[in-house]
């Protein structure tokens, strides 16, 4: 059985910096992407970063760009977001997406999700 599991999400101020982690089991990613997708409330999920599990590129939303940065630790089966400049807008649940193909922007086309951590991002 797959799971991928998320942790890391909490309470911050505007400013501030978070780590979230998604722990894969099951199965392993390699030649696949993996992805951070939110969801803010009321809004659409959208995509925050993916990464490729073999070689390590990566690909992110513009609103992020500069500020996250997606990385994997293979030993572990493990992919970080780590997420520096928070700012309010980044509230939202976060999840964590497995079996893409390629750099995969669209949700549709991960086949395995994570059941997200809760970003709140205060002023």
């Amino acid at each position: 059985q797959v799971q991928l599991v998320e942790s890391g999400g909490g309470l911050v101020q505007a400013g501030d910096s978070l780590r979230l982690s998604c722990a894969a089991s099951g199965r392993t990613f390699s030649g696949y992407a993996m992805g951070w997708f939110r969801r803010a409330p009321g809004k659409e999920r959208e995509f925050v970063a993916a990464i490729r599990w073999s070689g390590g590129s990566t690909y992110y939303a513009d609103s992020v760009k500069g500020r996250f940065t997606i990385s994997r630790d293979n030993a572990k089966n493990t992919v970080y977001l780590q997420m520096n400049s928070l700012k309010p807008e980044d509230t939202a649940v976060y999840y964590c997406a497995g079996g893409g193909s390629y750099l995969q922007t669209s949700a549709m086309g991960y086949n395995y999700w994570g059941q997200g951590t809760q970003v709140t991002v205060s002023s």
